[in-house]
């Protein structure tokens, strides 16, 4: 009975981690093509070409307190100052997508390009 029980939580939890794994699949992929298509030419590698303080990097987002995908997609949706929003270009759910992919880019400093 014991050993049923260990089996019965071992696979609910290999689910559990499958499940999740394959939600981060679209977030990476579909937010990193979004964010090429839309963004990258103004905020390459998290910079940004048109004010240099205003990057995606995670101190400037810590700084202007839009360190959260939840901030990011707002901005990424409805603009913010010189940067008109993109809401329709990037679709239902893609602000979402990309501020997730931002969110994560920026914890890890960019490093993936």
């Amino acid at each position: 009975m014991k050993a049923l029980l260990v089996v019965v939580v071992l696979t609910i939890s290999m689910i559990a981690f499958t499940c999740s794994a394959a939600r981060a699949e679209p977030i990476l992929t579909e937010g990193s093509a979004l964010f090429d298509l839309h963004c990258a030419a103004c905020h390459p590698h998290g910079g940004n070409i048109i004010r240099r303080g205003r990057t995606l990097k995670l101190a400037a987002l810590e700084r202007r307190d839009i360190a959260s995908p939840e901030a990011i997609a707002a901005i990424a949706r409805n603009g913010i100052g010189q940067m008109g929003g993109y809401g329709t270009e990037l679709g239902e759910l893609g602000d979402q997508l990309v501020a997730e992919w931002v969110w994560l880019q920026a914890q890890n400093a960019w490093i993936q390009g």
